[in-house]
This record gives structure tokens, C-alpha cells and sequence, in this order.
């Protein structure tokens, strides 16, 4: 069965590398063009062409993948089979008719719940306490399309971005493989979303990072462990009378002490402990604006500190 497969993110290109090792024919992958990264702005290739280019695998990076004048491209291939992974771009209807077995997506919540560019993230940041991945058979509405089967894992009280989307890396990698299987052999089954639960979960951006010191210390925990490391949950920090942006990676509670919010209560090797709206968080490791990322006991060392 001939697949083109469709992804961006490390997330992509770690099933991408799953698929090619379990002998699923992948004869092209497109992905999005390279970005310029850093104060060069020397592009930088996606980690899905970068595991394309060393299997040695034909790739696409097309700015519109949906422009009616790169169709050719994919009916070259005479693919039977479409897989998205976090690809970045809705497909249009006219792709999403050409292969032959349809196109299947892998996303990385228990749908209809949080669909969207940010599911991972948005469901730390709601605080749930479990997730999973779905693979469905994809519609022209975003992340809409009739269910194949899910996969539950648990998120813990602690657990940050980058574990959450391992964990959910590894549940898709056997699961896509036993629905690509049922595809081939046209057992793969369809179940409708209930479209009346479905939640949204948008892109975060920067300024949907900072944080709110009257909020309770679990919300600002939940905060800091959605968006870690990126783009990363920050506040302003006067460093001399001058303005600078603390990010904040790492966080836990400490519910029994109190002060008014944004207060400094206490610092030292164990954390720099802040009040909030309810509880205090105490702050693991940050990093102040144009410094390398520390402890907070490298970083109260020898600073004075009262208001954040």
C-alpha cells in the first residue's frame, strides 16, 4: 500500500521513523518549508525532512500544500493512502479525495475534546489528569472527521509538555501501525464524533504566557507545565530599576503558606517561594532575560529580590 505521509514536528518525524522501520511503503512525505532561526536567520529544516532526507526518502516542502497546482505531484505517486501528523495546514477537499483508501490523522487528544493546533498543551493547562491520541479518518472541518480508535495515557500532577508528548509519541507509533494494517485489509472501522462535546484548543502564544500572580498557584503550575519550554511561561523582574522578562520552567505547590499575591515570602537553595491568589508556588528553575537558564538557588545568589 503506497503512503504519503504528511507531519512537521519531532512528534511527526518519530512516527515517521517508526513506519519506515516496520516496513509501511512511505514513497513521499511532505512537510513545511525550512524557517530561519536565531539572530542569522539561517533556515533550518523540520525534523521531518530531516529523517526523509536520511532514510533517503522523496519529500515536498510546498508553501500551500493545497494549491491546485501541486495536485500533480501527489497523483505522480498513485497513493492509496494519506497520513497527517501534525502536518500544520488543513488539507482541502480535493486532496483528501485522491488516494484511494482515504487519509487518516493522528491527533494527540481523546477527541471530539481539544481539537486544534495545541491539545497537548491544553490539556495540562485545564489540569486533566489523562489523554491520549485518536486516529481518525479526516474531514474537511478541522479535526472533525469520523473516529478509527483512541488511546489513553495519564498526565501526573507534575508532568511537563515534553513527557506528556513522549508518552503520547509512543501510544501512536503501534496504534497507527495496527490501523494502517485494518485499512489494507478494509476491517478499519468509522464512529461519528458527538460534534456538541467538541472543545477547542488554539495555538498559545507568547503573551498567553504571562502570568497572573492573583491566580491560584495550582493555575500557575498548570501554566508553567503546558508551556515548558516553549514559548514559556514568564513575568517581569526589575534587574537595577530596569525592566527584564523571567521565564519560569519548573514549579511545585506549597498550599500552606499565604501572602499577598506576587509577594517574594522566602528564598533559598530549596526555591524561591511566591504568594498567589491561593497557595504559594515555589519556583525551581528560571531564567532571567539574556542569562542562561539556572536554579533558583544560582539565582537568588547574592540578589536582592522582593516583588515579582
Amino acid at each position: 500500500m503506497k503512503v504519503i505521509f504528511f507531519g512537521t514536528p519531532h512528534f511527526a518525524a518519530e512516527i515517521l521513523q517508526f513506519l519506515v522501520e516496520n516496513k509501511i511503503q512511505i514513497v513521499a512525505v511532505i512537510t513545511k518549508p525550512d524557517k530561519p532561526k536565531g539572530r542569522s536567520g539561517t533556515p533550518v529544516p523540520t525534523p521531518v525532512k530531516e529523517v526523509a532526507q536520511s532514510l533517503s526518502l522523496p519529500f515536498f516542502q510546498p508553501p500551500i500544500v493545497s494549491d491546485p497546482s501541486f495536485a500533480s505531484t501527489f497523483q505522480n505517486f498513485n497513493p492509496d493512502l494519506f497520513i497527517v501528523v501534525a502536518y500544520g495546514e488543513i488539507l482541502k477537499q480535493h486532496l483528501l479525495d485522491m488516494p484511494r483508501k482515504g487519509c487518516i490523522n493522528v491527533h494527540a487528544s481523546l477527541l471530539p475534546k481539544y481539537r486544534g493546533a495545541a491539545p497537548i498543551q491544553h490539556s495540562i493547562l485545564n489540569g486533566d489528569t489523562k489523554t491520549g491520541i485518536t486516529i481518525m479518518h479526516m474531514a474537511k472541518k478541522m479535526d472533525a472527521g469520523d473516529i478509527i480508535t483512541m488511546a489513553e495515557v495519564p498526565i501526573g500532577p507534575d508532568d511537563i509538555f515534553p513527557e506528556v508528548e513522549k508518552r503520547l509519541c509512543e501510544a501512536s507509533k503501534p496504534t497507527l501501525l495496527r490501523v494502517i494494517h485494518e485499512i489494507e485489509a478494509g476491517t478499519a472501522t468509522r464512529t461519528p464524533q458527538n460534534h456538541d462535546l467538541a472543545t477547542l484548543a488554539p495555538k498559545i502564544e507568547l503573551e498567553d504566557c504571562l502570568i497572573d500572580w492573583k491566580k491560584p498557584a495550582q493555575v500557575i503550575h498548570n501554566l508553567v507545565r503546558a508551556v515548558t519550554p516553549a514559548p514559556g511561561a514568564w513575568c517581569m523582574f526589575q534587574v537595577q530599576g530596569e525592566p527584564k522578562r523571567l521565564k519560569i520552567y519548573k514549579t511545585a505547590l506549597e498550599p500552606e503558606k499565604q501572602g499577598t499575591p506576587g509577594t517574594l515570602l522566602s528564598y533559598g537553595p530549596q526555591g524561591i517561594f511566591v504568594a498567589c491568589g491561593k497557595d504559594t508556588l515555589k519556583i525551581i528553575e528560571l531564567q532571567l532575560e539574556g542569562k542562561k537558564r539556572m536554579s533558583a538557588e544560582e539565582f537568588t545568589r547574592g540578589l536582592k529580590i522582593e516583588h515579582l
